[in-house]
């Protein structure tokens, strides 16, 4: 029954669409299912509601998402004071090229005076050590004085010598010299240099400002902008379309017509719980110096090996049971019925991964009319 109401339906379709009206009842008949196909007769008017398109291999679109340009963190570095103090010199303007230990700004810091001082009076304690200990050494070897005094002239060298090292370290660590230091009187006066070579691209800092290790505001900030990181928020469709090592391409509305070339080094490992998007992250070649952080960019996403897929309309590929499949055409009056793996739909279409015969003629229209035929029909 179920099948005499379908071909009746169908034929009433058929003669409504060529401006006739349909009988009350027309018998259509029925199609053969063999397996995974089903054969019409020769000249059935069923044939009229399928549409049958031939299908070739193609390079599916590259994904498309919207990037944001931010500074390699691998060469960037975000400068704040040791120790606190204030602002007397600024020595680098935002934009100059330095390089690894150039001047940034001084800063006098009474900290720093002290470690100064220290390192001076340590020096010069050792100094005395080494004088007392030789002239012990000389009483001793005439007998004029006892060996306990000898040794208590080696402790105290010792004892010198170990804050010697240990008031050069700190100085050191503040960028001083304790032998040059020694030679004069402290200045209390701080040098603050860049760690690295690049440019000032930020600076947070003015004559008589207070300078802080603990600020929230770095008071320098050196990159190298010849290469910049670009981010990009990548959905839960698009995520298997993605991985590191995929080519990028970079376009912007400042340069028109021009592409950056990019590559994808890092795919997150968990979505953002406000976007529902996974973080992911590239470098690009900014040796042009035309690109600046922060500037919004549309990324195109490429696979490194990208493989030539069949692209059929949304709507030729169906869905049963958790598995895909689609109809192609064997003959002019029989259809086969073939498993297919599809990717990722854009713009109505999807890319036939894997299924489809070589240059197959695939049912866009009417495919839902020959999986119910396929359904009711019974093999012979």
């Amino acid at each position: 029954m179920t099948k005499r109401l379908l071909t009746g339906l169908l034929a009433a379709s058929l003669l409504t669409a060529c401006g006739k009206r349909a009988p009350d009842f027309v018998e259509l008949p029925p199609p053969v299912r063999e397996g995974d196909t089903l054969t019409f007769k020769p000249g059935s008017p069923q044939l009229a509601a399928f549409k049958v398109e031939l299908v070739a291999g193609q390079k599916p679109a590259p994904l498309a998402v919207t990037g944001r340009l931010a500074w390699n963190e691998d060469a960037t570095v975000r400068i704040l004071p040791p120790l606190a103090g204030r602002l007397v010199a600024l020595k680098a303007p935002v934009g100059v090229r330095v390089a690894a230990g150039d001047l940034l700004a001084e800063i006098s810091s009474p900290d720093f005076g002290q470690a100064q001082s220290d390192a001076a009076r340590a020096a010069t304690d050792l100094a005395a050590a080494e004088r007392t200990k030789e002239r012990v050494a000389r009483l001793v070897e005439r007998g004029a004085a006892p060996r306990k005094d000898l040794d208590a002239a080696d402790a105290d060298l010792l004892r010198a010598r170990a804050e010697e090292r240990r008031t050069s370290a700190r100085l050191a660590r503040w960028g001083g010299d304790a032998t040059r230091d020694a030679a004069r009187e402290p200045d209390q006066l701080f040098r603050l240099t860049s760690p690295i070579a690049g440019v000032v691209v930020e600076r947070n800092a003015n004559p008589g400002q207070e300078a802080r290790p603990d600020a929230p505001v770095p008071l320098f900030v050196v990159s190298e902008p010849r290469t910049l990181w670009v981010f990009l928020d990548v959905t839960e469709r698009d995520l298997t379309s993605v991985k590191a090592g995929d080519r990028l391409a970079l376009r912007t509305d400042a340069y028109p017509g021009r592409t950056f070339p990019g590559r994808l080094d890092l795919v997150g490992d968990a979505l953002d719980p406000a976007s529902r998007t996974v973080k992911a992250r590239g470098s690009v070649d900014n040796s042009v110096s035309l690109l600046k952080a922060e500037m919004y960019v549309t990324v195109e996403v490429e696979s490194r090996v990208v493989k030539e897929a069949a692209v059929v309309p949304a709507r030729a590929v169906l869905t049963e049971n958790g598995k895909r499949f689609c109809f192609v055409a064997d003959g002019p009056a029989r259809f086969r019925r073939v498993a297919v793996e599809v990717g990722v739909e854009r713009d109505g279409k999807v890319p036939v991964v894997s299924g489809l015969p070589e240059g197959a003629g695939v049912v866009t229209d009417g495919s839902l009319l020959l999986a119910s035929l396929f359904a009711s029909g019974k093999s012979s």
